[in-house]
């Protein structure tokens, strides 16, 4: 083989691992921006879950504070009725007590 085909399969040769070089630094810089921008994808989806958890919590900590006072006030009313009752039928027993003792 004359020296000229040497030299051009020793600088095919070269350029090929040059290109394979050039293949692989690309591949690995590929795979690099690809897993950062995986990684700050779910990042951001973390961040947005973790607001709309804050904003779910906030909202059903409002709807139980207007549920526990409408309970509340519910509650309320059902004790002044059973009060008024109470009261009612203790008149009415301190009266039957007096009657039983009187005519004793």
């Amino acid at each position: 083989m004359s020296f000229e085909a040497i030299t051009g399969i020793v600088g095919a040769e070269a350029q090929a691992k040059a290109a394979v070089a050039a293949a692989e630094a690309r591949a690995k810089q590929m795979l690099t921006d690809a897993q950062s921008a995986g990684k700050a994808s779910v990042e951001a989806a973390c961040a947005k879950a973790e607001m709309e958890l804050a904003e779910l919590r906030r909202k059903a900590g409002e709807k139980a504070r207007d549920q526990a006072g409408a309970f509340s006030g519910e509650l309320e009313n059902r004790k002044a009725a059973l009060r008024a009752k109470a009261e009612a039928r203790l008149e009415k027993a301190a009266a039957l007590v007096v009657e039983r003792i009187v005519n004793d």
